[in-house]
């Protein structure tokens, strides 16, 4: 004979067995599991120390475990559709700037919207690239260097870590900006870009300061200026472009927290107040210098404000040179 329960016992079942939707989340009781950070690179990559670097003192904030989750692919954007469809409220990512900028610009295709389908939460911290080539290169100076590369025309070539990539876009805004000619060569990454012009293969590549520098003190590449309107703090010894007289040239590479869109406001704004503060612990700030790194630590709102200019600057540059993804 069937079993008779009232509707308070079968209400106390569903919601102890979680059949029914889950109360609504709020910073008061979020999180109540382990949480991930999602990167799109693989361990030891740059994202994935920064999201480990973050993920102890974030575990600690939360009083609840925060692991990294490497998924590797399409230069970060599998990652990034995995954070963007998201529904447990408990998955974060670790973002590349191309993967809230570039990739939609490129590939329409794409089975995200990073201004519709990601709700940023803080850029975390920021670094200009070096624009480096082969030890060999004629000329003593920047303005040296940049003049023979215009001389030289198509018969130059300048390496990047790929179609669509920020090293690429940055050269192309730099050969309108400075009136070069030089052909681009893809690699499957900025080590084989290095090795390619250690060979003389490329004449040109804008590289991250963490690889450029070490070759630079070795004697076996030369670094020609830093894409940030001023010098950094990173490499103060290398000029800007600026200072080359390459007006109007601006660039940076990023990696930022960003959140599916479906998470609670709430918790959104709970996260980037704890981020933001993390980045800018000394601790924090010292890892993320040695690795290469400007701590930026920014509110949602300015992240968000970052993207959008970030995306009309590239979409600038990609229709203007008419860049098309492979």
């Amino acid at each position: 004979m069937p079993t008779s329960i009232s509707r308070r016992q079968a209400l106390g079942l569903t919601l102890g067995g979680l059949t029914l939707p889950a109360l609504a989340q709020t910073p008061a009781n979020w999180p109540n599991k382990t949480l991930r950070i999602v990167v799109g690179f693989p361990g030891g990559s740059s994202p994935d120390l920064m999201a480990r670097t973050l993920a102890e003192p974030l575990s600690k904030a939360l009083g609840q475990p925060v692991i990294v989750e490497n998924r590797v692919g399409a230069g970060g954007n599998i990652a990034a559709e995995t954070v963007a469809h998201a529904t447990d409220n408990h998955t974060l990512g670790l973002m590349i700037n191309g993967n809230m900028t570039i990739a939609r610009l490129l590939n329409p295709k794409i089975h995200y919207d990073p201004l519709k389908d990601l709700a940023p939460v803080s850029l975390i911290a920021t670094a200009p690239l070096i624009l480096a080539g082969p030890a060999s290169l004629p000329g003593t100076t920047p303005q040296a260097v940049l003049e023979a590369a215009r001389k030289a025309g198509e018969q130059w070539s300048y390496g990047s870590p790929g179609v669509g990539t920020v090293a690429h876009l940055g050269m192309e805004m730099l050969k309108a900006r400075a009136h070069l000619g030089a052909v681009h060569v893809p690699y499957p990454g900025n080590p084989q870009v290095i090795t390619a012009m250690l060979g003389a293969q490329v004449q040109l590549a804008l590289l991250p300061p963490g690889l450029a520098l070490a070759q630079v003190k070795a004697g076996k590449l030369r670094a020609i200026g830093v894409t940030s309107s001023t010098r950094s703090s990173l490499a103060p010894e290398v000029p800007s472009l600026a200072e080359s007289g390459v007006t109007g040239f601006n660039l940076e590479i990023w990696n930022a927290v960003a959140a599916p869109a479906s998470l609670p406001a709430p918790i959104v704004a709970r996260l980037s107040d704890l981020l933001s503060g993390i980045a800018r612990t000394p601790e924090v700030r010292d890892k993320l210098f040695q690795m290469g790194w400007q701590v930026a630590g920014t509110s949602a709102e300015g992240l968000a404000n970052r993207v959008k200019a970030d995306t009309r600057s590239m979409g600038e540059v990609i229709q203007k040179q008419r860049i098309q993804a492979d």
